[in-house]
């Protein structure tokens, strides 16, 4: 089997000059990338962070944190793999990645458990003590729990609470992104959902504004022991919208409140907004209307709404001389993944075009993102609770 060359993709990350202006400190493909190996996968790692809140300052690139998967104990990670699809002459009899299914046991790493299940084209069965939001980028993936298999598409969203699984495809290739934090298992190794959370579940009729999808939102967990299933895979039920924007939506995905992340099956009952818990994080899929379909009627009210209606009336920078009406700032680290078209990311001393499948990195930095196409832009919005 020969060995897998990373795909290059791009990574912006900002920060601030020495005036105390937004900018762009690093763009470019991530300097931390491992090509795939007979026994490996490629992987690109994006940013670590060993501590929550997140530090948000500085002028190291963290994405050179050394760290054991699956990631800091009290942090996370940002990490692309690039899996293998099941090749057209596969032959079990010849794949040295063959591993029987066993019954769990502890790996060496720490916070991982496997049930084997390996081949050239899948994972092994594994558990970690992690919360993990999953992006398919692009390509295939299936993913595979002890109740079913589920087969998602680019831009879909796996929500790991901690569960069982494993990844495989009988098809081509594919890229998924992994924004792994960790978690607390209360019951030693078993790692079993708490609490009896209601399940939150969007209406599939439900009418989106003009141009919005609905984002899919598949959650994963284990109710009972050493077994995972299917907790919900549909349209998220969250959904925000800005009056004074038709065609811009918020769809929340899921939260986390504290350090070490709590294993439940349901978390979008906590109060919306869009700074995450200084501990936690929030995910959401935001879609972005062209600004020349509103640009000339949003003013300090409109905005001033916008972000009340929002949770977060504090995060507004706005000014009629800010080079977008809806900057804004908070104390978070966020990760960016344009899913579909192209955006302008909006700095205080400049401005970045990006298109689809690139990430950018944005460290509590005053910011807005600008549509300047003719169709809506789609982007994956991870934000951790951070520190400047």
């Amino acid at each position: 089997m020969a060995a897998d060359k990373m795909k290059p993709i791009r990574r912006v990350v900002t920060g601030n000059d020495a005036h105390g202006r937004s900018c762009v400190t690093w763009d470019g493909p991530t300097p931390n990338t491992e090509d795939g190996t007979d026994f490996t996968n490629a992987v690109a790692n994006f940013w670590v962070w060993n501590d929550t809140p997140a530090p948000l300052s500085g002028e190291h690139d963290d994405a050179n944190l050394p760290y054991d998967f699956p990631g800091p104990q009290l942090g996370g990670h940002l990490r692309a793999v690039q899996g293998r699809g099941k090749p057209a002459d596969y032959d079990a009899a010849t794949d040295i990645r063959l591993k029987p299914f066993h019954p769990p046991k502890e790996r060496t790493l720490p916070k991982t458990w496997d049930r084997g299940g390996r081949n050239a084209y899948s994972s092994d069965m594994h558990k970690t003590e992690t919360i993990d939001y999953a992006i398919l980028l692009e390509g295939e993936r299936t993913l595979v729990l002890d109740d079913v298999e589920v087969t998602w598409k680019p831009g879909d969203i796996v929500v790991d609470v901690g569960a069982w699984h494993q990844w495989t495809s009988s098809g081509g290739d594919g890229i998924v992104l992994y924004d792994m934090m960790a978690a607390k298992f209360v019951d030693g190794n078993v790692g079993l959902a708490q609490g009896h959370d209601k399940i939150l579940v969007g209406d599939p009729a439900r009418k989106l504004p003009p141009g919005v999808k609905p984002a899919r939102r598949i959650v994963c967990a284990d109710r009972e022991p050493w077994k995972s299933s299917l907790v919900s895979d549909g349209p998220t039920p969250d959904v925000r919208i800005d009056v004074a924007r038709p065609g811009y939506a918020a769809q929340r995905m899921w939260v986390t409140d504290q350090k070490q992340a709590k294993i439940v099956l349901e978390t979008l009952h906590l109060p919306h907004s869009i700074e995450p818990p200084s501990g936690g994080s929030v995910l959401r899929v935001v879609t972005y209307p062209p600004d020349a379909v509103w640009q000339s009627k949003v003013g300090s009210q409109q905005v001033a709404a916008f972000f009340r209606d929002m949770g977060s009336p504090q995060a507004s920078t706005y000014s009629a001389q800010a080079p977008h009406p809806y900057m804004q700032k908070l104390p978070s680290l966020d990760f960016v993944i344009v899913l579909e078209g192209e955006i302008v990311l909006v700095l205080d001393t400049q401005e970045v075009h990006m298109k689809a499948g690139e990430i950018a990195i944005v460290r509590g930095n005053n910011h807005a993102w600008s549509n300047r196409s003719n169709h809506p832009a789609v982007v994956a919005v991870s934000s951790h609770g951070g520190s400047y």
